[in-house]
């Protein structure tokens, strides 16, 4: 019986993994980096042991010191979550030649699977030859061989680029598994992603629990998952339950484990790989089979035999993931104090959650904040469900794509079941406009904080008060009963207002605003409708303003991985060009040239780490003509 367990990871999967372990009266132990000190995962845990350095490589993906933590704090067992060092045999064999238990599938079966070169031999596939392919064989899809989650994963579209794209997706693997193998296969166009969760017993037990259709996705990775997948025919199910199972049976696999197909727009499935480990995603088929898998991947792991056959499944779950980024602009990850997150309690709903309010959010790590998962009798319930909590949550500090995932769920695609790896690239711009109604938001919060601030009614006419949030600017006036009067907003009427929530009758509705100002230069203002994040003027400053003409700023924080070969200041380059690569939460992003010219700066350095809105180069842009004079000069 397992006593004691240390989970070898951060954030949400190790507070999902100890929420269990205190159900079933297992004491806990956590591992955590420097930039994790004070994590949330470190403050739920029983125990914590350091390991020292902030980067992956210098702290979860160190399997010896892993090893070391468990046998310091008395672990009889190792959880390694999903992510660093989930998939890696080595370090599976590493736990237990240290005579501790593995809450995990044999080495062996890791090694058979969890390289994706060798999972497609197994199934009776394999990768193409970067030295061989052609125009034909566009588009290509390069993965990383020892991991998931979208990390060095690629598509390229044209030859050219393939160089490029390989040596990218092998840098951005190499720092998120400690492996920087990479492989090609074909890249199937609007397919769907769908996988079939499997658990496994040591006696030759194998359940296949349903599907999963995870096909919206941003750069690979997932971002709204439910089970069952909407709409296959009943024999492509039972085949890819058939095949599920196949390739468990074929490793000896034992515990939780996932296998991904893609479906073509034809019907037909491909099979991607195999994870050996709990998925991200992993509650919405706890819901609808009502099982804890976390549990269950314990007891497989002390020896218990699972029954012949799973339960029934009921109902529909789908599963939203919580992410620090800004989708309108290249889903930059964001950074800063989450000040606020509170998500609706009611019958139906689960949050897992890595962070907690007043918890900070940085750069070396995944930005996901936390996931909601809604269940529900039927499909369409379950979406409604989750899209109205997700609406009426309160989520403030660094910018989310909590809109995002309102408007995906609300979307005729999404609600119609039309579903494709696709969705984003098709739909983005729509699901990214501006938010209708932040003129209202505006109004409440002016209104709020002149509720904070008591003034006397004047008998004389007055100058209007002014206050700007964003793009708006607010006139308003004291009434002699103590309310207000807006100057510019004809078929609005404050009803009454407080500090913190003012109800705005709206052409003839009455809707109440919640406001919030932590004072952080920013005012939160959340409604049934929605929720906005309002830059107070005063306090708002864009570093675009300071900065050079032609500047190039980082976008989001982050460690310079490196600069294009061979610049230098007064080199020439081209409009799109790479000049710098960014690593920001375990993802790279490469920073363009906006336009042909020279280079006259540059501020970046290698290793170094930059703020958002610091200066990383600056180009001059070069009118076509001149260029080409100079050109026929030289």
């Amino acid at each position: 019986m397992i006593s004691t367990l240390l989970v070898a990871n951060r954030g949400e999967i190790a507070c999902r993994v100890f929420r269990t372990c205190r159900e079933l009266g297992i004491a806990t132990v956590a591992v955590y980096s420097d930039a994790d000190a004070s994590a949330l995962h470190v403050r739920e845990a029983d125990a914590a042991v350091r390991l020292p350095g902030a980067a992956p490589a210098d702290t979860y993906l160190r399997g010896d010191l892993i090893v070391k933590a468990a046998l310091a704090a008395g672990a009889d067992a190792v959880h390694p979550g999903y992510g660093f060092l989930s998939e890696n045999a080595e370090f599976a064999r590493a736990v237990t030649d240290a005579g501790l238990v593995w809450i995990g599938p044999p080495p062996s079966a890791i090694e058979a699977m969890a390289s994706k070169t060798r999972a497609k031999e197994l199934m009776g596939g394999a990768p193409l030859d970067p030295a061989t392919v052609t125009e034909a064989d566009l588009p290509l899809l390069v993965k990383a061989a020892a991991g998931g989650g979208g990390r060095g994963m690629r598509v390229v579209r044209a030859l050219s680029s393939l160089g490029a794209e390989l040596e990218a997706a092998r840098s951005e693997a190499a720092s998120a598994f400690g492996d920087g193998e990479v492989f090609l296969e074909p890249y199937v166009e609007h397919g769907r992603h769908v996988e079939v969760q499997v658990l496994a017993d040591a006696y030759g037990t194998v359940w296949a629990l349903g599907t999963r259709d995870c096909s919206l996705q941003r750069r690979h990775q997932k971002v709204i998952e439910e089970s069952p997948a909407p709409g296959l025919p009943t024999d492509l199910v039972a085949s890819l339950h058939e095949s599920a199972v196949t390739a468990a049976r074929a490793v000896g696999y034992r515990g939780a484990g996932t296998v991904e197909f893609l479906i073509s727009p034809e019907g037909r499935a491909h099979f991607l790989e195999m994870n050996t480990r709990l998925q991200v995603e992993h509650p919405v088929t706890e819901a609808v089979f009502g099982l804890d898998l976390v549990a269950l991947q314990l007891r497989v792991a002390e020896g218990s035999r699972l029954p012949s056959t799973p339960p029934e499944a009921r109902g529909h779950a789908v599963e939203a993931r919580l992410y620090a980024e800004d989708p309108a602009t290249g889903w930059t990850p964001q950074t800063g104090v989450l000040r606020a997150l509170d998500v609706p309690d009611v019958p139906g709903l689960r949050v897992d959650a890595g962070y907690a309010a007043g918890d900070s959010i940085g750069v070396h790590y995944d930005p996901m904040i936390a996931k909601v998962i809604a269940w529900a009798p039927t499909r369409d319930a379950a979406v409604r469900l989750l899209a109205q909590a997700l609406r009426r949550a309160r989520v403030h500090g660094p910018v989310t794509n909590r809109a995002l995932l309102v408007r995906s769920l609300e979307h005729p695609d999404f609600t119609g079941a039309r579903l494709d790896t696709g969705f984003y690239e098709r739909h983005l711009d729509a699901l990214t406009a501006p938010a209708d109604g932040e003129r209202y938001a505006a109004v409440a919060a002016a209104v709020a904080d002149a509720a904070a601030r008591p003034g006397a009614w004047r008998n004389l006419h007055s100058q209007p008060q002014v206050k700007g949030y964003g793009d708006h600017e607010v006139r308003y006036r004291r009434t002699r009963g103590g309310g207000f009067e807006l100057v510019d907003d004809p078929g609005v009427r404050v009803v009454d207002a407080r500090p913190d929530r003012v109800r705005l009758e709206i052409d003839g509705v009455v809707r109440p605003f919640d406001v919030t100002d932590h004072g952080d230069g920013y005012v939160h203002i959340d409604s049934p409708t929605g929720a906005h994040a309002l830059a107070v003027r005063p306090r708002f400053t864009d570093p675009q303003d300071r900065a050079e003409p032609g500047s190039l700023l980082a976008p989001m924080p982050g460690t310079v991985v490196r600069v294009g070969d061979g610049l230098a200041a007064g080199a020439k380059v081209t409009q799109g060009q790479p000049l710098v690569w960014l690593e920001a939460m375990k993802m790279e992003h490469r920073i363009l040239s906006p336009a042909s010219g020279i280079l006259t700066a540059l501020h970046a350095v290698p290793g170094r780490q930059v703020e958002v809105g610091a200066p990383l180069a600056v180009v001059n842009e070069v009118m076509a003509e001149a260029t080409q004079e100079e050109d026929t000069a030289s």
